[in-house]
């Protein structure tokens, strides 16, 4: 027995969201379905930088801005640019005319979901096919024995995404770096050497092909992202469910660095999160497929060092929302028009990331980051 919904989105990320949500505002609704159980299962955390090109426009294409205002993380767009002795290369402090504002993720997702009408979203649903049907229709089934058919299916399920398959063969693949994730909790009381170092906003340390990527969150606390460049299998060959022997095997990476920036591991709270970074191949496309797109990750995964991944997710999923909105009873006109635009900007982004990994983790990736820096400062004076 198959249920039927004229617009189904698998995925209940800010990408998905923000097309349901643009739907919304226009009059069309459309139903998102999540393999997560509910909106509590995890902590949504982390900071984001939320750019005027993009993710604002699509947070106003939402009817959100005002409130997204309201969520900002003030203070958030300092940065600072270190090197592994320690020395600060580059300073900068928020003054609150940034472009960039941060917010906390789990905020900014919390904005979205009650911003949707009860109901919109069908939790604790896991994809375990996909398949087209007729007419440009499809069918879709889920772990629990439910399935469903739609006449439009959007695929914003991410990087392992079961809606790609259906217009591409393209997998994501390691893209030589690896984080491990670390927690720094009550900084300021806790663990107040390394809230010195990291500061109020953005924290980038680099050196000798590897470095850290770390931010003050809204809740007091320090999250690192630890960047190595080790095999793809690196993290199997370490037993990550022991706190300290995790520290151990990320601290030998760090020999001869700074005694502080080697606190940031040492001094961890909680696991170590090992995290392999895949992307897609940069210009990812597929030809015009009947009934069926993709947004955000499950389009254009790639790394995170351009910072667009979270921005382009929610433009993508309110440039969708819109062409469906302007190509009324059209669905391929409207895909068609989403497309078009998708895969030059996706592709030029994803360029982006690419070539910052390399800058960032070659030999000079500080010397490279220092002169980006400097020449960011020149254009704003």
């Amino acid at each position: 027995m198959s249920t039927h919904h004229p617009i189904a989105i698998i995925g209940a990320g800010l990408g998905g969201l923000t097309a349901a949500r643009v739907l919304h505002v226009n009059g069309i609704e459309a139903t998102l379905f999540e393999l997560e159980a509910s909106a509590e299962t995890r902590v949504q955390g982390g900071m984001l930088d939320i750019h005027e090109e993009n993710g604002q426009k699509a947070l106003q294409a939402a009817d959100l801005y005002d409130d997204f205002r309201r969520i900002i993380h003030q203070g958030g767009q300092a940065m600072r640019l270190v090197g592994p002795d320690g020395t600060v290369h580059v300073s900068e402090e928020d003054d609150g005319d940034g472009g960039r504002p941060e917010v906390d993720r789990g905020d900014l997702r919390k904005l979205l979901l009650n911003s949707l009408p009860d109901g919109t979203i069908r939790w604790g649903k896991k994809v375990t096919g996909a398949r087209s049907l007729d007419d440009g229709r499809h069918e879709v089934t889920f772990a629990d024995g439910s399935v469903i058919t739609t006449d439009l299916l959007i695929g914003a399920d991410g990087a392992w995404s079961r809606v790609r398959p259906l217009v591409s063969d393209a997998l994501p693949s390691y893209t030589g770096i690896s984080f491990v994730e670390i927690d720094l909790l009550d900084a300021d009381a806790r663990h107040p050497r390394s809230a010195e170092i990291i500061g109020g906003g953005m924290f980038i340390c680099l050196g000798d092909e590897r470095g850290f990527l770390a931010h003050r969150e809204t809740d007091g606390s320090l999250h690192v992202y630890t960047a190595l460049k080790v095999d793809e299998g690196w993290a199997d060959t370490i037993d990550f469910t022991d706190a300290a022997v995790a520290k151990q095997a990320v601290l030998a990476y760090f020999d001869g660095w700074d005694e502080g920036l080697r606190g940031l591991i040492a001094d961890a709270d909680g696991p170590l999160v090992p995290r392999r970074i895949h992307a897609l191949p940069v210009g990812h496309d597929w030809k015009r497929t009947p009934g069926v797109t993709l947004l955000g990750d499950a389009a254009h995964l790639m790394s995170p060092f351009a910072g667009e991944g979270a921005n382009l997710a929610m433009f993508d999923g309110a440039e969708l929302g819109l062409a469906i909105a302007a190509h009324p009873g059209d669905t391929e006109a409207a895909l068609t028009a989403y497309e078009d635009a998708l895969f030059p900007r996706s592709s030029a982004s994803a360029a982006d990331s690419a070539e910052s990994l390399e800058s960032m983790f070659g030999a000079d990736g500080l010397e490279r980051m220092i002169g980006f820096f400097g020449s960011v400062q020149e254009d704003r004076s």
